[in-house]
């Protein structure tokens, strides 16, 4: 088609076209320097200023030694404009109130903790430095910070606005096909309606594998034996890891001086005001791009929260500054550290909402670790994942805890790496310590297997280092066994690797929300409801928790609930039947008042309005409310629901009917009427249960099962206080709402169940065995009754089912919900 002339010179224009990837060169902003320094002297200023503030009695010559020590390899390497981009988002982030905390490789250094990226003392930590920057990877540093999860979004405009959208973008994540989303998208696609889709993709659960079996087909009413269905799982099985869709990460900012287009393609993303890179996060480490992760985590606003209800309540900070003549705002710092009224509280598993130990498993673990310092519950975050559990580790450094086995190592060189941890290994940096001096990796083969690890769930890639490691660890002397071991433990790091400095920075924020549950109760769950939906427990199993620490709460009520849940004198406002909504914690301990939000159907503009106008006058009646808060049928309708309306209008029943007779404002209905109003019968205590839980999630009465109780009494099912009083090995039968459902990677098909009754909680364990053969009533049940046996080691009791039954029926319309395998 062309003539030869032409395709020699095409010849000649490819071989111009030699351009790779490490002719790129990436270039930190300039603009965080001001005139006459260099970002060196800059950072050093910074630095030392920040000391000045931390140690304001002087910093101590550790300290000092450390600081000098980190700036000299961050001048060494050219990382000073990485340091300084994360230390003006922090001072953006501070400055305008907003809670934040640092993580990652390099957030628990002294110049971190310096320049205010993290909270955690470096003189409270061991963390080497080296492990996070170093010469031989010559690689930037990792950061990541979390903002409280309501603004974040504040802190991701601030850097698009100075950076401007073209140098600054988010980067990206690549979602693949699993099991339910390819049934999802291919039975759409072979025209199943809808509902036929929904039942087919909830029939699986995580655990099935990628496969879907002929019963699950049958149990969600399919044949499987249809073409049509046939041919829909053939094709889902085919779709399994297949690229699904490109999304934005979590929050990885990476940030240029100049274009960022001309490093890497950049596209508007479906968010207004975000930009986002098309690369996948994991590949922009070929170009060395300086990533900043900016995260939400929701407890640091949930502890914003519970700082702010206690400066309104006046409840002033502790200890109270010498200096200071009027209460000053609550900071983290005002926090005391080593509180024994917390780790005892810790000790006992009573963190239900706090962060991190609040999970089953780490409840589990509490009362056997028994955490006593801060660095204990570094450890209690780490322990209690894949990387430790899958290597064996966890059961014997308890062992060495308990005094039951003596501490051991195999040798002086890994002595030198495990003898904070008792001779175990259960850090991150800790396995790529040992690869090193126990197998002879070098550092830049130690970091290969670092990121072998990260992207093993995905590439795989961790195999053909383990014949490495094995002739090397037998080459020194040690056993295959341990061998076998230190590789279990990287493979259970590929699936969730937890670095010791990620685990200090979280140890503290536990700390935090411990010693804000244990002296101030009623404060913190006021900042878990304010700060939903976040967490592992809904806002009735909080409620329900708070009020078993004596603290007493109220209901939502027009005449004085604000939008937030709110501290208050006790015995203030409506009260409603059962139990009175909890007893009061001792003389001038404050309530919790339930706030407007909770309602379900309200608008927060009409609760808004309704808080305004109550500002200018008490209400008189509902239509005096109505009427001037201008609200909605629907606002009334759903304040009448949820019997916020009490002091206005009497009991649920007797406010919607008053909601019944609203009318437009018109001259018609502003006339006097006479009529004499019907007197309502109120609702059962039944009734309202039931209706509290569809307009709030929880009640504020007697708990259900306290409703059921005769009933369940005549059946001799248990409560869970009986259950936690049993002796071990006691065949026992209880009853209670299924809160939530867990299945761990990591425990051989076994799952986990927890029930709530008008006692508190109970664990149940169901083997694998009950799992396949009552997959029904374990999956479907939001009421269960479960026969079985008690299991007890000290204070960790569960309940081993031996069989399940579904009493859902027995809860009529009453609507709960469970987190299920999350």
């Amino acid at each position: 088609l062309y003539p030869p002339e032409l395709l020699l010179q095409s010849v000649e224009i490819a071989g111009r076209c030699t351009f790779s990837l490490d002719e790129l060169r990436y270039e930190y902003p300039r603009e965080l320097v001001p005139d006459g320094e260099t970002a060196a002297s800059w950072l050093r200023r910074l630095t030392f200023e920040g000391l000045d503030e931390r140690y304001p009695h002087g910093t101590p010559a550790v300290v000092l030694k450390l600081v000098e020590h980190e700036l000299a390899l961050i001048a060494d390497l050219g990382y000073e404009a990485y340091f300084l981009t994360v230390h003006d988002i922090v001072r953006f982030a501070r400055g305008r109130g907003i809670l934040c905390q640092g993580r990652g490789s390099a957030a628990n250094s002294a110049v971190c903790y310096a320049l205010g990226v993290t909270e955690v003392d470096p003189g409270r930590m061991q963390v080497l430095f080296e492990r996070f920057i170093s010469k031989e990877r010559n690689e930037p540093p990792d950061i990541d910070v979390d903002f409280e999860h309501e603004r974040r979004e504040e802190v991701m405009q601030y850097i698009y606005r100075k950076y401007g959208r073209d140098r600054a973008a988010l980067t990206a994540a690549l979602a693949t096909y699993r099991p339910r989303s390819a049934l999802r998208d291919v039975g759409k696609a072979f025209g199943l309606s809808l509902d036929q889709v929904d039942r087919l993709a909830k029939t699986i659960a995580w655990w099935d594998g990628k496969q879907v079996q002929d019963e699950r087909l049958v149990e969600a009413g399919f044949d499987p034996g249809n073409p049509l269905v046939g041919q829909v799982v053939d094709f889902a099985h085919q779709l399994v890891g297949f690229p699904r869709h490109l999304s934005q990460h979590s929050g990885g900012f990476v940030i240029a001086r100049d274009r960022l287009t001309r490093l890497v393609p950049v596209e508007n993303a479906a968010m207004d005001g975000r930009t986002v890179i098309q690369w996948d996060k994991d590949d922009l480490d070929a170009l060395g791009l300086l990533k900043v992760d900016v995260l939400a985590l929701g407890m640091l606003t949930a502890i914003r929260r519970t700082l702010d209800a206690l400066d309104a309540a006046g409840v002033t900070a502790y200890p109270i500054p010498s200096h200071s003549l009027t209460p000053n705002p609550w900071r983290l710092q005002d926090i005391p550290a080593e509180d024994e009224q917390t780790y005892a509280m810790i000790q006992r598993a009573d963190t239900i909402g706090v962060f991190q130990i609040e999970s089953r498993a780490q409840m589990t673990m509490l009362p056997r670790l028994k955490p006593k310092c801060f660095y204990d519950l570094v450890i209690e975050v780490a322990i209690v994942r894949p990387g430790p559990i899958q290597g064996g580790m966890v059961h014997p450094y308890l062992r060495r805890r308990q005094g039951l086995e003596p501490v051991t190592y195999p040798s002086e060189a890994v002595k030198g790496v495990l003898e904070r941890t008792l001779g175990i290994s259960i850090f991150q940096e800790q396995v790529m310590q040992l690869v090193v001096v126990a197998a002879g990796f070098t550092a830049g083969e130690a970091d290969r297997v670092r990121r072998a690890m990260a992207a093993w769930r995905r590439k795989g890639g961790l195999e053909p280092f383990r014949d490495r490691l094995l002739a090397g660890m037998l080459a020194r002397g040690y056993s295959a066994d341990y061998a076998e071991q230190i590789f279990r433990q990287i493979q259970g790091f590929g699936e969730y690797g937890f670095p010791e400095s990620h685990a200090a920075s979280f140890a503290l924020l536990v700390y935090v929300s411990c010693w804000l549950k244990c002296h101030h109760p009623a404060a913190f769950a006021c900042g878990l409801l304010n700060a939903q939906p976040l967490g592992f427990y809904s806002p009735s199993e909080i409620v329900q928790d708070v009020k078993r620490h004596r603290v007493q709460v109220l209901p939502p009520d027009v005449t004085v609930s604000g939008w937030d849940c709110v501290l208050e004198r006790p015995d203030a406002g409506c009260t409603r039947g059962g139990d009175g909504g909890g007893s009061s914690g001792g003389t001038g301990s404050p309530a919790l008042r339930l706030g407007l939000r909770m309602v379900k159907g309200l608008s927060e503009a009409g609760a808004s309005r309704l808080v305004a106008a109550r500002r200018q006058a008490p209400f008189v009646d509902l239509d005096d409310l109505a009427r001037r808060a201008a609200l909605q049928r629907a606002d009334v309708n759903a304040l009448a629901a949820a019997d916020a309306l009490c002091a206005l209008a009497g009991h649920r029943r007797e406010a919607w009917w008053q909601a019944l007779a609203l009318e437009a404002d018109t001259p018609l209905t502003r006339a006097p009427r006479d009529a004499v109003q019907a007197s309502l019968l109120p609702p059962t205590e039944g009734e309202d249960v039931m209706l509290d839980y569809s307009t709030l999630g929880l009640t504020l009465r007697r708990h259900p099962l306290a409703l059921l109780r005769p009933m369940l009494a005549g059946r001799r099912l248990s409560t869970a206080d009986a259950v936690r009083a049993a002796r071990n090995g006691q065949v026992i039968r209880a009853c209670g709402i299924v809160t939530c459902r867990q299945r761990p990677s990591t425990a051989s098909g076994v799952v986990f169940v927890t029930l709530e009754d008008e006692t508190g909680h109970i664990n149940v364990v169901v083997w694998p065995t009950i799992v396949e053969k009552q997959r029904r009533e374990l999956l479907g049940s939001r009421l269960m009754t479960v026969y079985g046996h008690v299991q007890r080691e000290g204070e960790v009791v569960h309940l081993v089912a031996g069989r399940l039954v579904d009493d859902t029926r027995l809860l009529g319309r009453l609507v709960t919900t469970s987190r299920d395998f999350g």
